[in-house]
């Protein structure tokens, strides 16, 4: 690592979350309570009611805010998000993550002024579309995914965003669940305490039940982007996070093919690419 990277993750992370209700608030919450000891992570709870255009910043933000290493991003109106790098600017933030759980909060043409404000700035964000599609090298799902590479933002994914599991299975039954990395909003270690003692076959839909219920607060509204509503696609993170890491011990689902049907060439267990079966 060179010495800019070094300075970039120094101890102690500073870390500021800045919410506006009730979604923010249990995530700035969560980290609170479960970030590493060397983590120091204050809160801001900005006005509620804003007006739809903020000509003067200063009529909105205090006039001082704890300078930090990242911003965390939880505004749930459109107004806020127009804030998000003057909030940069007076907090000092060398990165920015400015999740969307919502898109009513933050439209898609606002994510791309605000990021071009940012660039402006030479403050690194990312914007993961849900939170917990966020790892250590890419934010969003499938064929959305996007590569970053800043220290700042990589170092708190290495602890929160999607969810990451390490399993114990006993007699077909999962005897623990260690979280490795948690939802910033602590659905992961919902689902991981829950789950002890459930069959293993059974796992991966009793996550997806558990990550509803806890409830997950993503939006309910049809995503452009994903043909799908953010809370499924949060949902799917967690269970195929959870499937990917008890794979070999799932019972294979069994594949029936109607009599006399011929397997396409090079398909067949054995048979060279280009070949017909047998």
């Amino acid at each position: 690592m060179d010495s800019a990277s070094t300075a970039a993750v120094s101890h102690p992370f500073r870390i500021l979350a800045v919410t506006q209700g009730v979604w923010g608030e249990r995530i700035a919450a969560r980290l609170a309570v479960s970030a590493p000891h060397d983590w120091r992570v204050e809160s801001w709870r900005a006005p509620r009611a804003l007006p739809p255009v903020i000509d003067d910043p200063d009529e909105i933000l205090p006039a001082s805010l704890p300078v930090v290493d990242l911003l965390l991003a939880l505004g749930e109106t459109p107004a806020l998000a127009q804030l998000i790098p003057d909030l940069a600017r007076r907090c000092g933030a060398r990165a920015v993550i400015a999740p969307i759980d919502r898109n009513e909060s933050f439209p898609p043409g606002l994510v791309r002024q605000v990021a071009s404000w940012l660039d402006g700035l030479h403050i690194p964000a990312v914007f993961p579309k849900p939170f917990c599609s966020l790892t250590e090298a890419t934010v969003d799902v499938g064929r959305h995914a996007r590569a970053f590479e800043d220290p700042l933002i990589r170092r708190f994914a290495s602890r929160f965003g999607r969810p990451r599991f390490q399993a114990e299975v006993e007699d077909g039954r999962l005897t623990r669940l260690v979280v490795l990395r948690d939802s910033a909003c602590g659905c992961a270690q919902h689902v991981a305490d829950h789950l002890a003692g459930t069959p293993v076959d059974e796992a991966v839909e009793a996550a997806g039940m558990l990550h509803h219920h806890f409830p997950c607060l993503a939006s309910m509204n049809q995503d452009a982007d994903y043909h799908d509503t953010l809370m499924h696609v949060s949902g799917h993170l967690i269970q195929d996070s959870l499937r990917e890491e008890i794979s070999e011990f799932l019972t294979p689902i069994p594949f029936w093919r109607p009599d006399g049907r011929l397997e396409p060439s090079g398909d067949r267990p054995g048979s060279a690419a280009g070949e017909p079966g047998t």
